[in-house]
Parts: C-alpha cells; sequence; structure tokens
C-alpha cells in the first residue's frame, strides 16, 4: 500500500489505491490483493493524523463509488477479506502471522472505506455498492443481502470466536470499530434511526444467534482492560535466526503506513494516557452502548438490550427463563470491580447505570456487595467535581444514586461504612466520616450548584428524591453533614422571605435586606445580623398572614403586579419571582427530609437536633406558612421539646454539654408525639421514549471517545458539538 509514499497527501496517487479504486476489475485471485495488503503500521490515534488519514481516503473513495458500479472492486476487497477470516482461528493458534496481518489490513482498508461511504450516501445506496460485480447487468443484485450480512456475521464471528493473543489484537479492535462504522448512519441524520437495514440485519438471520455471546464477549473485554501490544507484536517480529519469511516480505514490500505518518511531519507520538489505557476495552464498551441503545424493530425487541437485561453471576445455577432467550453467564465479581475502577469516563458511568436500571441480577448483587464504598465514592467524586463533567455523566451518576438509596438496606449500610481522610473534598478536612454522611454532603452540594448556577429543575429533583429517601435511615450523622443539612434549609427560607418581599413591594429599598442576601456566598455559610433577622422576622409574619388566606390567588395577585409594573405583559419576570416555586418545593421537600429524620431516627442523630436548635429563630418564622404548615409540626414540637431542656440546665453550657441534654431527652421524648407521615419514597423511571436521549448521548460518547476514529464535525447532524 505504500512502498513509494512519504507522507499521508500522497495516498491518493498510491498505485495500489489507485488500481483498486480505477476502472479495471480485479479479480479475487488476482496477486494484486498481496500486493496491496502487504504493509505494516500501527494504527494512529491522534485527531490531526486521522483527520489526514480521512482525507486521503475521500479521495479514493470519490473515484471508487464511480467506478465500482462497473467493477465491483468493493466487492472483491470484501470478499478476500471473508475467504482469508476462514482460517484465522486455525492462524491464531498457529501463530501465523502473515495470514492474520493480511486479514487486518483488508478489515483496516475496508472500514476506512465505509466509514466515508456511509458518511456520504443512504442505506440502500450503501447496500447497491455491495451487490456490484462484473457480470452482466441482470445479474446485479444476486447477493445483495447475502455479501452485508455476511461481512456483518463474519465480523461478529471474529469478535467472540477468535482468542485474544499480542497477534490478534489488532484485528480483534478493527472487527469492534468496523462495526461501530457500520452503525454510525445514526450520526448523519437528526431523528433517531428507527427502521435500519443494518439494524434489521443485526437483530435478525445470521447475526441473531451470536447475540449473547457477542454482548459476553464485550463485557469481558471491558473487565479485562486488555492493553494494546507493544509495538511491533501485534502482528510481526523479526526471528532470531536472522528473519523469517514475514519479516522479509513485511520490509522487502513496504516501508509502513505509520513511516507515511512520521516522515511527512505530521505523525505525533501517543499521548502517555492513550498509551496506558485498553483501545478493545474502549471500543469493546462503546459498540456495546451502541447495540444496546438501538431502537426495537416493529416485530423484535432488540435483542442486544435484552441479553444486557438478563445475564446472570456465573454462581447462579438457576435455570434461565424461557423468556430470556439471549440470557448467559458472567463472574459478576470480576464485572463489579472493573466497574469501580473504570468510573472516570462517561461511557463507564452509562454502563453502570443500564446494569442498574435494567438487570435486577446486577443491582441485587450489587447491593448485597460488603465493599459498596468502592463504587459509591467513584460516582460522589464525579458529583463533586460537577463543574469540570459535561452534564449528562453527572445526571448518569446522580440517578445510579436515586437507584442504590430505592434500597433500604443501602441505606443503613452506608451509615455504617466509616472512611479516612476524603482528600478530594475541599470544603473542609474530613479525617473520618460515614460514608452516608459523605453522600448528604456532596449531594447537598451538587443542589447548590444547580440552583446557583445551571438551575436545572430535573437535577435538583432527583437530588432531593436521594436525600428524602435515605431520610429515615439517617444514622449518628456527622455534624458538619448535620449542619449542611439545616444550613441549607434555612439559605432558601431566608432566600424565600427576600423574594416575597420583592414581589409584594418591588418598589421598596431596603438596603439591609438587599445587602443581606446579595453578600451570601455560595454555600450559604455567612449569618445574616441581628438587625436584619429581625427585618426577616417582621416581613415574614406579616407576609405569612397574607398567605395563610388564599395562598396561591395572593401570589398570582403578587405576580400580576410585578409584571405591570415592568409594563408589559410579555415582559419576562425577574429570575427571583421565576424562582419563587422552585425555592417553595426545595424548602418543602428539605422540611420533609428533616422530619423523616426526627420521626424514625431522632434518638440517632443529635447532631442534627443541634443544627436546628441552633437555628430554630428561622424555622419558628414558618410555624404559619400555609405551605409548610403540617409538616413544621414535629419540627416546631422538637425545637420546643429541646429547647425546654436546655433552658432548664441553665446558661453557658458548653457544646457537649448539650449534646448530652439531647441524648437523653431523644430517649425521653414520647414518640406518640409526633406525627406520622407517609414514608418519603421515590422511585426513578425513565421518561417516555428514552432514546431520544441516550441515542445522541452514546454517539457523543463514540465521536469523542473512540480510539482511532474521526468524524468531519461538519458532518454530524445528531448532535451539536456543544451536546457532545
Amino acid at each position: 500500500m505504500g512502498a513509494n509514499s512519504s507522507s499521508i497527501s500522497e495516498l491518493p496517487e498510491n498505485e495500489y489505491l489507485k488500481k483498486l479504486s480505477g476502472a479495471e476489475p480485479i479479480s479475487e485471485n488476482d496477486p494484486f490483493w498481496n500486493q496491496l495488503l502487504s504493509f505494516s503500521f500501527t494504527t494512529p490515534t491522534n485527531s490531526a493524523d486521522l483527520k489526514l488519514l480521512e482525507e486521503a481516503t475521500i479521495s479514493v473513495c470519490k473515484s471508487l463509488v464511480e467506478k465500482n458500479p462497473r467493477t465491483g472492486n468493493l466487492g472483491s476487497l470484501i470478499k478476500v477479506f471473508l475467504s482469508r477470516t476462514k482460517e484465522l482461528k486455525i492462524s491464531a493458534e498457529c501463530q501465523n502471522h502473515l495470514f492474520i496481518w493480511q486479514a487486518h489490513n483488508a478489515l483496516f482498508i475496508i472500514c476506512c472505506l465505509l466509514k466515508v461511504f456511509i458518511s456520504r450516501m443512504s442505506e440502500e445506496e450503501l447496500q447497491l455498492h455491495f451487490t456490484y460485480e462484473e457480470k452482466a447487468p441482470g445479474s446485479y443484485g444476486t447477493e445483495c443481502e447475502d455479501l452485508v450480512e455476511e461481512l456483518l456475521c463474519c465480523l461478529i464471528q471474529l469478535i467472540v470466536e477468535i482468542p485474544l493473543l499480542d497477534i490478534t489484537y489488532s484485528i480483534s479492535l478493527e472487527a469492534v470499530t468496523t462495526l461501530i462504522v457500520f452503525l454510525s448512519c445514526q450520526l448523519f441524520h437528526k431523528e433517531i434511526l428507527r427502521e435500519s437495514i443494518i439494524h434489521k440485519y443485526l437483530m435478525h438471520g445470521r447475526c441473531l444467534p451470536y447475540t449473547s455471546r457477542l454482548v459476553k464477549t464485550l463485557l469481558y473485554n471491558f473487565i479485562r482492560q486488555e492493553r494494546s501490544p507493544p509495538p511491533g507484536t501485534h502482528v510481526f517480529q523479526p526471528q532470531t535466526d536472522g528473519g523469517g519469511l514475514l519479516y522479509g516480505i513485511a520490509s522487502g514490500v513496504a516501508t509502513g503506513l505509520w513511516t507515511v505518518f512520521t516522515l511527512g511531519g505530521v505523525g505525533s507520538k501517543p499521548s502517555p494516557q492513550l498509551e496506558q489505557c485498553s483501545p478493545l476495552a474502549n471500543q469493546s464498551l462503546l459498540l456495546l452502548l451502541v447495540l444496546a441503545n438501538l431502537t426495537d424493530a416493529p416485530d423484535t425487541p432488540n435483542p442486544y438490550r435484552q441479553a444486557i437485561m438478563s445475564f446472570k453471576n456465573t454462581q447462579d445455577s438457576t435455570a434461565f427463563s424461557s423468556s430470556s432467550p439471549h440470557a448467559f453467564q458472567i463472574n459478576f465479581n470480576s464485572l463489579y470491580t472493573a466497574l469501580c475502577e473504570q468510573q472516570k469516563s462517561d461511557q463507564a458511568t452509562l454502563l453502570l447505570y443500564m446494569l442498574l436500571h435494567q438487570n435486577g441480577n446486577v443491582r441485587t448483587y450489587v447491593l448485597a456487595r460488603t465493599d459498596i464504598e468502592n463504587l459509591v465514592l467513584p460516582i460522589l467524586e464525579i458529583l463533586y467535581h460537577v463543574e469540570e463533567r459535561n452534564s449528562h455523566h453527572v445526571y448518569m451518576a446522580l440517578i445510579i444514586l436515586l437507584i442504590l438509596t430505592e434500597d433500604d438496606g443501602f441505606n443503613r449500610s452506608i451509615h455504617e461504612v466509616i472512611l479516612k481522610n476524603i482528600t478530594w473534598y475541599a470544603e473542609r478536612v474530613l479525617t473520618e466520616i460515614s460514608l452516608g454522611s459523605l453522600l448528604i454532603l456532596v449531594v447537598i452540594r451538587t443542589i447548590q450548584y444547580n440552583m446557583t448556577r445551571t438551575r436545572d429543575k430535573y437535577l435538583h429533583t432527583n437530588c432531593l428524591a436521594a436525600l428524602a429517601n435515605m431520610s429515615a435511615q439517617f444514622r449518628s450523622l456527622h455534624q458538619y453533614a448535620a449542619q449542611r443539612i439545616i444550613s441549607y434549609t434555612c439559605r432558601h427560607l431566608r432566600r424565600y422571605v427576600y423574594v416575597l418581599d420583592k414581589l409584594y413591594f418591588p418598589h421598596s429599598h431596603c438596603s439591609t435586606l438587599q445587602h443581606c442576601f446579595s453578600t451570601l456566598s455560595d454555600n450559604g455559610e455567612e449569618l445574616l445580623s441581628l438587625t436584619c433577622s429581625h427585618i426577616l422576622r417582621s416581613y415574614a409574619a406579616s407576609l405569612f398572614s397574607l398567605l395563610s388566606k388564599k395562598h396561591n390567588k395572593v401570589l398570582e395577585q403578587a405576580t400580576q403586579s410585578l409584571r405591570g409594573s415592568l409594563g408589559s405583559n410579555d415582559s419576562p419576570l425577574p429570575d427571583y419571582a421565576q424562582d419563587l416555586n422552585v425555592i417553595e418545593e426545595v424548602i418543602r421537600m428539605m422540611l420533609e427530609i428533616i422530619n423523616s429524620c426526627l420521626t424514625n431516627s431522632l434518638h440517632h442523630n443529635p447532631n442534627l437536633v443541634y443544627a436546628l436548635l441552633y437555628k430554630r429563630d428561622l424555622f419558628e418564622q414558618f410555624r404559619t406558612h400555609p405551605s409548610f404548615q403540617d409538616i413544621m409540626q414535629n419540627i416546631d414540637l422538637v425545637i420546643s421539646f429541646f429547647s425546654s431542656r436546655l433552658e432548664q440546665a441553665g446558661a453557658e453550657l458548653s457544646v457537649e454539654r448539650v449534646l448530652e441534654i439531647i441524648k437523653q431527652g431523644a430517649v425521653a421524648l414520647p414518640k406518640d408525639r409526633l406525627r406520622k407521615f407517609p414514608e418519603l419514597k421515590f422511585k426513578y423511571v425513565e421518561e417516555e421514549q428514552p432514546e431520544e436521549f441516550f441515542i445522541p448521548y452514546v454517539w457523543s460518547l463514540v465521536y469523542n471517545s473512540a480510539v482511532a476514529l474521526y468524524w468531519n464535525p461538519h458532518d454530524i447532524q445528531l448532535f451539536t458539538m456543544d451536546s457532545g
């Protein structure tokens, strides 16, 4: 392919490629194929090299598209590859490097050509190019579906049947990559593809029986994280006797495609990060996610999703259900370890979400683990570094927590796991804290970030749902976690009064109140002055009195009044007015979370009672609020009960003495005095038509993360580059 080429720009002039894309038909038995396929290279991984290769391939493809209907050379190339894969398994066992080497090179060329074809033509046109042969026009199309299906089936067989060795690593990776390329037509459509020729082949016919083996192999590729062999061991090495046949052929026929990259001055050394990762594991995971998110066929559910939903642990001896035709077994311990170690990537987090949400066997196994912190801590780190993550990754991490917190056993066990020195948590030194308390801190921090920056209702709703699910099992909360629960609630209580004041008195200029809220930092730790607290208390009394009469009507009138003062019905309301309902929802939920903890585990959480008493003045102002009156009854009772006991104990009490009084009081407080509310339980349910979210997300991961794959960003229709 490249003995005479010294730069990528010269590839279109390469004599072998010109012949392949030229006007002369080439039979499958022509010696030309041995010449074309005798090149050695290391597949480029950086975008600059890949872009140059893509541009060179486009030039070759333009000629091939024009000439292929008469020559059928694309079909001949594919048949050459198919013929050489029939003996691949034996070649691997016999260490037949030459056979594997040329089969890999054939597949690499096919993949490069297909990628350009698919980006520039419809599936129907692509299918036609598989049918062209040097035959009479009347016989065209006789092998149309067979050749497409045969190639797809061959790629799947290659992935599942060829043992993974140093000499087969590259061709295994190329087979996975080519399947991704076959499915990449979705990238060039804005709408979700619900009927696709390639999808049909993969879900029916000869490919279907391999479903469970393919999913299992891709999962094991992810689990094993096999690194790419060092350059030179992929395909051939000089023999100790001075050079074998293969080495002589390789060095005599081609200088190597990688030399093309480096001699032309455009090559660059792969980064240490790329050198250390596993391209096959990454690519296999991406293909698995693509397959699992294919839309169901009109007559058949997606078999790859069925396989993911139904596989079991190798230690599970129960019989497979007849309703799970694609079920298989895999080592759950190895899978769990890989999931824990790989959560820094979007795709590993998405896989974890899919398994927890769709596979009951995996979910049960994960929840039974005694080292659950190994999985939860990486998820918390994703949420903690929310500023550095894309929104989809944050969503997936958050939904994973929500799914886990649906289980009461999980909610109890996380408070029994004690962690030491959480170095990535920067707000405060945490020398010792329970996993449960750390989870609370990170989730509250995520809500706070969302409320002050992104204002995404979906995000804060799911954060609050996770906290609510945990609240009845709060145990021995760390003092900082308890403080953050109360201070975060207080921040919104203050904000709520401020917004009401602005609604009722839009032209007032209470500088003290304005300053009070404009100087609050994002983490809301600053304390208001006594003067400002007095103003808040007086406003709250009058405003809540109005609200208690006709809550919704009063708010509506205030909003209309504010809009009228802006001069137009079309004028957007200020942020504070639009935020009012959101703030009220957050306050309501936080009060319910506090109430749930007090009702179910008061005696286990003296630090929460301490923090509540410290801020009791603010909570007392909300006794009469019509939206919070019911939920405030228990909180008010707890405040009154413990305030009375502290007053009886005298003044100047130390923190230790206050906590001691709280612990004693918790035992003395009659449980029947606390009003019972329905248990707080939220369950994650996927939105209708989840593919509208997941398919663009998965393909954005492929676009950004796939090894040795480049697409021109201007050609992408499925998502914008910002979302990718």
